[in-house]
């Protein structure tokens, strides 16, 4: 019997070279995240001024890992809805990265005072399903027709040939 592996890359090189560009991306908007969260936080609150931080970063994100991360396959689709489902894939990284904000700032003075630490801690927590998310929901070779090959995309670990995604 054969293991199925999480990581199934055919091509290592192109994947880390993915995951690096996607992650200098990342300290980028983190960046981007510190400089509007202190800069809204005292006219909005920290609640508001994180969500509409993310919103903000993300969709910078999304436009840059368009350009440079994947950009042999980011043109297939509508540039909205394109934006959309990073959005919506990205929506389980968004959990991870403003849960453990608001948790660190919520139990920890410390954090609530220094905000760029807790969302230096959320940005490593998203970082690594937004990656995976980003790479088979939204940049792909293959552009789901189905909401069933959607759903069977985003849980299928095995690698197709033809998927050509580690091409860029």
């Amino acid at each position: 019997m054969q293991k199925k592996r999480i990581f199934y890359p055919r091509a290592p090189k192109q994947l880390f070279g993915q995951f690096m560009r996607f992650g200098i991306i990342g300290a980028m908007g983190l960046v981007w995240d510190i400089l509007i969260v202190t800069l809204l936080r005292a006219h909005l609150g920290l609640t508001a001024a994180t969500l509409f931080s993310y919103f903000a970063v993300a969709s910078l994100n999304w436009l840059l890992n368009q350009l440079w991360t994947f950009k042999g396959l980011a043109h297939r689709d509508h540039p909205v809805l394109q934006w959309l489902r990073f959005l919506a894939a990205n929506s389980f990284g968004f959990l991870l990265n403003r849960g453990t904000v608001y948790a660190l700032c919520f139990t920890i003075p410390f954090c609530l005072h220094h905000v760029a630490v807790p969302l230096a801690a959320g940005a490593l927590m998203g970082l690594l399903a937004n990656f995976n998310l980003s790479r088979k929901l939204v940049f792909r070779a293959k552009v789901p027709e189905t909401t069933m090959e959607l759903a069977q995309m985003a849980v299928d670990l095995n690698v197709d040939p033809a998927d050509r995604d580690l091409e860029s």
